[in-house]
C-alpha cells in the first residue's frame, strides 16, 4: 500500500505541475496575445516589409536652343510573378491560352531567345511558382511600350503577372560637347559641373513603396502603399549648341595637330555676360583628347593677356600716354638681379607706348610699373583688385580655381615681383576671369558677370528667370576706356611691323580687336627646364560693334616648335570668329565674295543655290528657267554671276564638277552609280567624263577640292 501512495502521489503532483505549466504558458500567450501583440505584429512586419526610396526623375540640362544637353533615360526591369492569382485561376487557364502568343512576341522583340525556349522558360517559371521572375533587365522605353500589348501583358497586372520596375539612366546626347562643363550624374560617383552645381535642384524629391520580402531575398511592391517622388527641375543654359561644336573641333583641330597638353576656348555674349560656349580639351594617355578637367576656370600665370590691366592703370592713372616713347633695350632689361626678356627681339630704337603693347613688349611693361609704382605698389594692385582680379567671378560652376593677386604684404613679395606682375607672371587668374575684363573693354566699360544658366522650369514653366548682371558700370574712365580699345585695334590690324595678330587677321572680312599672350609654364619641380609654353588669345569681334568676346588658352607639350599665342591660340579664334561671322552676316556690313579657287564655279539643287544667294544678298542674273539643277558662276569680271540651268539626263552621266558632296552624292546614286570619294570641299574632277552612256552599278570616282 504504501508503495501505491508513494506512486499516485508522484503522479499527482507531475500532474499538478503540468496543469500549472500550462496555466503559466496559456497566460503568457494571452498576455502576448492582448498586451504586446502590436508590438511582435509590427516587429513580423518590419522583418518582412520595409519602405524602400524611390529616386525622382532628374530634371533635363538644355542648351538655349533647347537641345538636350543632359537627360535621363527611363528602362525597365520586367518581372513576371507566377503565384498571381489571376495568373492561376481556373487551373491556370489564361496563362495557357496566352503562352504560345506570348512566347512568339518576346522573341521577336528581344530577338534573345527563340519562340520555343521561351515557352521552355515560362512553364519552367509558372510550374515553380516563382514570385518575382526577371523575364529582361534593361528595356527600353520603346521595347516597352511594344511589351505592354503583348498577349496576357495587356490584361493587367493581376491577371498577367507582369510587373515593371522603372529606372532611369543619364545621357549626353551630345557625347563629347561641353560634357565637363555639363557634367554627367552617376551612382557612386562625384558629379562635376552643372549637374554638381545644381544636383539639388535637378535630383528632386525622393518618394517611398512598401516592399514585402519573399523566398531567395527578392521583393515584390505592395499595391497601394506607394508616395510618389517629386522629378527635379529643368535647367536652360545659355550655350548654344553650334557655337559649342565650333569651338569644339577648332580646338581639338589645333591641340591635335601640336600635340599639346590640353587647351581651353570660352565664348562669351558681349552684352549679357552670357557664356555661349565652353570647350575643355586634355589629352589622354593614348594622343586622343577629352573633356577632363575644366580648364576655363583653373587659375595660372596669363601672360601677356594681362598686360591690358597694366595698360588701364597706367592710363587711368595718367602716367603715360599711347604717344610716349621708351627705350625696349632689343628685347631683354635686367632689373633687380634678374633679366625680363621679349618673347621676339627687337630693333635698337625707341617704340611708343601703343608700338610697345602692340608687339607684346615684356620690356615696357616692366619699365612703366618699376618707373611709374615702385614707390607705390598698392596704387598698382588697387586697380587690380577694381578689376575683380583678386576674387573668382562666381559663375556657377562649383569648383571654380582661386585667383592670385600678391601684395606688399604677401610672404613670396620680392623686389622684382612688381615688373613681372606688369606682364601677367607671379599672378594666377583663370581664363574666365581674363575674359571677363576683355568683355568688359568690349562692352563700352561695363563688366559683366559671367553665367551658364538663364531659367530654371518646372513641367514647362519657368520658376525661376536668370537676368544679366553688372559687377561694374564703368572700369575706367571713358578716355581710358577708349584709348585701351584702340591699343587692342592696332595689335590685330596695325600696319606697323611686329603687331603680334596683324599678320593673322589680314584680309578678314570683319575686324577683331584682341590681345596674344605666349607665358612659359613651369613644370613642377623641374621647374621651366622643359621650356613649356602656355598660349592665349582673347579678343572681340566685330571689332565696331561687338557680340561676341572669346578666349584660347593652349598649354603646349615641353620643346614644342609652335608656342607663340599668334601662332597656337590665334588660328582657334580666327577659325571661330569665321564661322560665327559666315553665319550670321550682318546686313549692316555685307560680305564682298571672293572668288575661290574653282573660277567661281558652283553647281548644285536649285533652289539650294538661291537660297544660299538670297540669304548673303548677293545679286546674281537667274537664267536657270526653275530646272531643278543649276549652276552658278562668273561670265566677266565684275559682273554678277549668272544662275544657269544643268540638263540631267536618267541615261547619262552627269556632271558634277562643283558640287558639294551632298548634292553630288544624291544625283550619282539616285543614277545606281557606286561612288567612291576622295579629299573634301566641292568636286573638281570625276573619273567618267559627263555625258558618258550610264552603265548601272558602274563606280565612279570623285576628287574633291
Amino acid at each position: 500500500m504504501e508503495v501505491k501512495r508513494d506512486i499516485l502521489w508522484r503522479v499527482y503532483l507531475c500532474f499538478l505541475g503540468i496543469v500549472a505549466l500550462s496555466l503559466i504558458v496559456l497566460g503568457k500567450a494571452f498576455y502576448i496575445q492582448n498586451a504586446q501583440g502590436a508590438y511582435w505584429r509590427g516587429l513580423a512586419d518590419s522583418l518582412h516589409q520595409k519602405f524602400i526610396e524611390l529616386d525622382a526623375e532628374r530634371g533635363t540640362i538644355y542648351s538655349e536652343d533647347s537641345s538636350m544637353l543632359s537627360t535621363s533615360i527611363p528602362y525597365f526591369n520586367i518581372y513576371i510573378d507566377f503565384g498571381a492569382d489571376g495568373l492561376r485561376e481556373k487551373n491556370g487557364r489564361r496563362f495557357t491560352e496566352n503562352l504560345d502568343s506570348l512566347s512568339l512576341c518576346l522573341a521577336n522583340l528581344f530577338q534573345d531567345h527563340t519562340t520555343k525556349e521561351y515557352k521552355k522558360l515560362l512553364l519552367k517559371g509558372y510550374r515553380d511558382t516563382a514570385r518575382y521572375f526577371l523575364l529582361q533587365p534593361n528595356v527600353s522605353f520603346q521595347k516597352y511600350q511594344q511589351l505592354r500589348d503583348f498577349p496576357l501583358v495587356r490584361q493587367g497586372r493581376n491577371k498577367s503577372g507582369f510587373i515593371a520596375e522603372v529606372n532611369s539612366k543619364r545621357l549626353n546626347p551630345f557625347g563629347l560637347l561641353a560634357n565637363r562643363t555639363i557634367g554627367l550624374a552617376r551612382a557612386n560617383a562625384q558629379n562635376v559641373g552643372l549637374e554638381r552645381t545644381y544636383d539639388t535642384l535637378l535630383k528632386g524629391e525622393t518618394g517611398r513603396r512598401l516592399v514585402r520580402y519573399i523566398a531567395g531575398g527578392t521583393y515584390i511592391p505592395v499595391e497601394g502603399y506607394e508616395i510618389e517622388s517629386e522629378n527635379g527641375k529643368d535647367i536652360i543654359t545659355t550655350l548654344d549648341v553650334n557655337i559649342q561644336d565650333m569651338a569644339e573641333n577648332a580646338l581639338l583641330r589645333e591641340l591635335t595637330d601640336n600635340e599639346a597638353e590640353h587647351g581651353t576656348c570660352i565664348v562669351m555674349e558681349v552684352a549679357t555676360g552670357k557664356i555661349k560656349a565652353i570647350a575643355n580639351l586634355g589629352r589622354q594617355s593614348d594622343g586622343t583628347y577629352w573633356e577632363d578637367l575644366n580648364y576655363a576656370i583653373r587659375a595660372t600665370e596669363p601672360g601677356s593677356t594681362f598686360k591690358l590691366a597694366t595698360m588701364l592703370s597706367l592710363l587711368e592713372d595718367k602716367k603715360v600716354t599711347l604717344n610716349d616713347h621708351l627705350n625696349l633695350e632689343g628685347g631683354s632689361w635686367k632689373v633687380n638681379g634678374r633679366t625680363v626678356y621679349d618673347a621676339e627681339p627687337h630693333e635698337n630704337k625707341t617704340f611708343s607706348v601703343k608700338q610697345s603693347f602692340e608687339i607684346s613688349s615684356n620690356v615696357a611693361m616692366a619699365k612703366l610699373a618699376m618707373a611709374h609704382y615702385s614707390s607705390n605698389p598698392n596704387q598698382f594692385i588697387d586697380h587690380l583688385k577694381r578689376l575683380k582680379l583678386n576674387q573668382a567671378t562666381g559663375i556657377d560652376l562649383l569648383g571654380e580655381g582661386s585667383p592670385i593677386i600678391k601684395t606688399p604684404k604677401s610672404r613670396t613679395w620680392s623686389a622684382t615681383s612688381l615688373p613681372w606682375m606688369a606682364f601677367g607672371y607671379e599672378v594666377l587668374v583663370t581664363p574666365l576671369q581674363t575674359l571677363m575684363l576683355y568683355n568688359a573693354v568690349a562692352n563700352n566699360g561695363r563688366m559683366m558677370k559671367p553665367y551658364l544658366v538663364s531659367a530654371l522650369q518646372e513641367h514647362g514653366i519657368t520658376v525661376k528667370q536668370n537676368e544679366p548682371t553688372v559687377l561694374l558700370d564703368k572700369i575706367c574712365s571713358d578716355n581710358t576706356l577708349k584709348l585701351l580699345q584702340e591699343c587692342l585695334w592696332g595689335v590685330c590690324n596695325s600696319t606697323d611691323e611686329g603687331a603680334t595678330g596683324a599678320k593673322l587677321f589680314k584680309g578678314s572680312f570683319y575686324k577683331v580687336s584682341g590681345k596674344t599672350g605666349t607665358a612659359l609654364v613651369a613644370n613642377g619641380s623641374r621647374g621651366y627646364a622643359d621650356h613649356i609654353y602656355q598660349s592665349s588669345f582673347v579678343g572681340y569681334f566685330p571689332s565696331e560693334a561687338p557680340k561676341y568676346t572669346c578666349i584660347v588658352v593652349i598649354k603646349n607639350h615641353p620643346f614644342a616648335k609652335n608656342y607663340l599665342g599668334a601662332k597656337v591660340a590665334g588660328p582657334v579664334f580666327k577659325e571661330l570668329a569665321d564661322r560665327l561671322m559666315s553665319a550670321n552676316p550682318d546686313p549692316a556690313n555685307p560680305i564682298n565674295p571672293v572668288r575661290d579657287s574653282t573660277r567661281f564655279y558652283y553647281a548644285g539643287l536649285t533652289k539650294d543655290i538661291k537660297t544660299v544667294q538670297s540669304t548673303l544678298s548677293l545679286g546674281y542674273t537667274d537664267s536657270s528657267e526653275n530646272n531643278k539643277w543649276s549652276r552658278l558662276y562668273a561670265s566677266n569680271p565684275g559682273s554678277q554671276p549668272v544662275l544657269n540651268k544643268q540638263a540631267v539626263a536618267r541615261q547619262i552621266v552627269p556632271d558634277v564638277k562643283g558640287m558639294g558632296l551632298k548634292d553630288a552624292l544624291y544625283l550619282l546614286e539616285s543614277m545606281d552609280l557606286k561612288v567612291a570619294v576622295n579629299g573634301s570641299g566641292k568636286v573638281r574632277s570625276q573619273s567618267i567624263e559627263p555625258g558618258t552612256a550610264l552603265v548601272k552599278r558602274q563606280t565612279i570616282s570623285i576628287q574633291l577640292n
